[in-house]
Order: structure tokens, then C-alpha cells, then sequence
């Protein structure tokens, strides 16, 4: 049985898979990942993952072509803000038979072929809390009241920047049918936030995976992994500790943030991306100062709150 990582990047984005390709391989120096291009200028980041860490491209390109331009069809060109996202689905035809799916604004801290193992009891594997927060940036509440799903099956809906499942499990007609379904439905959905794959993807998993296991539900819990928790705590590797559960973070995603000077954990990932090499001069960051209006505006809405 094959197993590894697919991750999707294009030359923009060649800095964090470089980060992100570094913690993997500090942990996990042999597992196979696959490339998956986001868009025809992908060559310079592939020949750099390819040299300095074995990365392989996605072998049927003409495959990822055809399943993306088919997909957008169905909801109309100009109806998502990032519809290349969708290419990810292409792992469920690649050459692993269990794979994870990891994307690029991600650092691990963890070997994260271990978390194949829970894929012997389950089909498809994800490790979030994107539930603890309701159904947004997923679905909207008429799925609730269409009666799609339960509230109960609501509990599973996932992040779709860190997930694993089995080859096979979804067929190109799944794609197709589950697009298609959605396409007739577009107020089940919240897209309110520029999401575009994560909504239809948590759909298709619902709908036709019912073995499902999110893995900070095994015992004991699991830590948070989103960069916009300020609780999180360094320690050595570096790493970050959750110390509401007093664990170790298996992974830290900056969903929804841009990775530059002043970003949240920031030293993180700059010790990630330049861990086998000289870290650049930088100038000394300072945050921006505010205006006395936005002061002015600030001081306004606290008086306001009290009463």
C-alpha cells in the first residue's frame, strides 16, 4: 500500500511550500509528496521542492486540466474567488491509496505520516476545530432548515487546508454529481468570505464518506492548530504548546492571514523557511501607527459598548 502527501502550489506561493516542505522533512525525511500545480506557472517551485526535498509533479496533468475546467462549468466561471482551489481534488486519483492533503501556509511539528494510522478504522481524517465555530465559512443555516443534514452531522464539517482519505473513495462522477447538486442549492452555502472549495468539499464529504474522524476528538483531545489563537505558548524545536489541553502543536495553519514581518507567529514560520539556510537581513518590523481618526473612532465605540 502506497501512502503520502499531496500539497497544490504555483511559483507565488514557492516561499511557504518551501517552509512548509522544511518541517515536513525535519520530522519525516522519507515520505513521498506530490505536487499538484495551481495554475501554469508552477515550473520554479516544483524544480526547487523537486531538488531540495524530492517533491514530485502530479504525473496527468491533462487530468487536473479537464477536472478543473469542468467543475468551474458548472457553477459558471466567475462564481468562485479561487476556483483553481479545486484542483486539490485531484488526490483522490493520484498515486497514493492513503494519502493526506496539506496546504502550503502550514508548518508541522510532528511526523505526519503517523496520522495514516487512523485511517485503519476510518475513510477520511481531518484535525480542526473549525466546528467549534458553527457552520461559518461552510454552510449557511438553510442547509439546517432544508434538513440536508443534522445538527449532529453539522459536528463534522472540517477546515479544507489539513485533511487524509483513500484513493477511490470519491470517483469523477462524485465530483461532477456533488457540483451539480450544489450548483442548483447556492444558499446552503457560505461564501461570504471568499471561500471557494472548502463549502462544496465539506458537502461531498457528508454526503458520501460516513467514516469520518477528526482526529482532536481521540482521547485526551487534541491542541488547536489555527494561527489566530494568541494562546499558544513557544517551546523548544521551536514548536508551540496549547496550554488549554497541554499538548504540543502537531501543525499551525495561517488561514486567512498573510505570512509576512508582524503576522502572528511569525519567528515560527521564518525559522522554518530558512531552516537549512542564512536568514536574510531584515529591517526592523513596526506596526503601522494609527490615525488620530481610527484613535478617535476606536475610543468612540469603546464609550459606546458601556451603555
Amino acid at each position: 500500500m502506497s501512502r503520502g502527501i499531496y500539497i497544490i502550489a504555483n511559483d507565488r506561493v514557492k516561499e511557504q511550500a518551501i517552509a512548509l516542505l522544511n518541517s515536513i522533512r525535519l520530522y519525516d525525511p522519507d515520505v513521498p509528496v506530490v505536487m499538484i500545480p495551481y495554475d501554469e506557472t508552477y515550473q520554479e517551485v516544483a524544480d526547487t521542492l523537486q531538488e531540495k526535498f524530492g517533491v514530485k509533479v502530479y504525473e496527468d496533468l491533462e487530468f487536473i486540466k479537464r477536472l478543473s475546467q469542468k467543475l468551474q462549468e458548472i457553477f459558471g466561471v466567475q462564481f468562485f474567488a479561487r476556483p483553481n482551489q479545486f484542483r486539490k481534488q485531484a488526490c483522490w486519483f493520484g498515486p497514493f491509496d492513503e494519502f493526506v492533503y496539506i496546504d502550503t501556509d502550514i508548518v508541522v511539528f510532528e511526523k505526519i505520516s503517523d496520522n495514516f494510522n487512523y485511517l485503519n478504522d476510518s475513510d477520511f481524517i481531518c484535525c480542526d476545530y473549525q466546528h467549534s465555530g458553527g457552520i461559518t465559512n461552510v454552510f449557511s443555516p438553510e442547509i439546517l432548515k432544508a434538513g440536508v443534514f443534522t445538527s449532529e452531522q453539522l459536528q463534522d464539517i472540517f477546515n479544507g487546508g489539513f485533511w487524509g482519505s483513500k484513493k477511490g473513495l470519491i470517483t469523477e462522477q462524485d465530483l461532477y454529481d456533488t457540483f451539480t447538486e450544489c450548483a442548483a442549492h447556492p444558499e446552503y452555502f457560505d461564501f461570504s468570505q471568499k471561500t471557494s472549495d472548502q463549502p462544496i468539499i465539506n458537502y461531498m464529504i457528508l454526503k458520501k464518506i460516513p467514516r469520518r474522524f477528526n482526529i482532536v476528538r481521540r482521547p485526551g483531545k487534541a491542541p488547536g492548530n489555527w494561527a489566530g489563537t494568541q494562546k499558544f505558548q513557544p517551546i523548544d524545536g521551536p514548536k508551540l504548546f496549547d496550554p488549554d489541553i497541554n499538548q504540543p502543536l502537531q501543525y499551525l495553519h495561517w488561514a486567512g492571514f498573510r505570512i509576512e514581518p508582524g503576522c502572528p507567529y511569525w519567528e515560527i514560520w521564518e525559522h522554518y523557511r530558512y531552516l537549512n539556510e542564512p536568514k536574510p537581513e531584515r529591517p526592523e518590523y513596526k506596526p503601522a501607527k494609527k490615525s488620530f481618526l481610527k484613535v478617535l473612532r476606536d475610543r468612540l465605540r469603546k464609550i459606546k459598548a458601556k451603555f
